[in-house]
């Protein structure tokens, strides 16, 4: 069963989910939180966000995140497509997402979630996770690592910087 993990940073666990995901052609429900397709967000999404409702968009693998280029500052929640885990165009666009655009609101990663994508989740910015592992599995996965040898989103220091320092 699928279950939505929140990392905070240090820790992982159990979060509420306050969103329902509608699919292109279902009603709407009148009030709350709803995540929608990118076409149906653009088609729907202004009228939407001038009721003051919560609006969530997921991206799938194909679509490119520069399509919410205007209006990341009203959209809260960012949901990313994968469609298999080995399919990894999401974490680029999270760290489009976080780098680029400075986007600061929840960036979900739904699909084929698996443990062993945690540590690389997160390095690349997403907040959240639709996932069937436990919140101590993930958070198991996260810190795995102690060092890394790159930047990214997560704004952790390479370990040749440490050493230069």
């Amino acid at each position: 069963m699928t279950k939505l993990l929140q990392f905070d940073g240090q820790t992982c666990a159990l979060a509420q989910d306050d969103y329902v995901r509608i699919e292109d052609g279902e009603a709407l429900p009148p009030q709350g939180a709803v995540i929608l397709s990118l076409a149906r967000f653009e088609a729907e999404g202004d009228a939407l966000l001038s009721e003051g409702r919560k609006v969530g968009v997921v991206l799938r693998a194909d679509e490119a995140v520069e399509a919410l280029a205007y209006d990341l500052p009203r959209i809260p929640l960012v949901a990313l497509d994968f469609p298999k885990y080995r399919d990894g165009r999401a974490y680029s666009s999270a760290v489009v997402l976080r780098q680029r655009f400075a986007y600061r609101g929840e960036v979900r990663a739904v699909g084929d979630v698996l443990v062993d994508q945690a540590w690389n989740l997160v390095r690349c910015g997403f907040s959240t996770f639709e996932t069937a592992a436990s919140p101590a599995a993930f958070a198991s996965a996260i810190h795995r690592y102690r060092h890394v040898y790159q930047a990214s989103a997560d704004h952790r220091t390479p370990v040749f910087a440490q050493r230069g320092a």
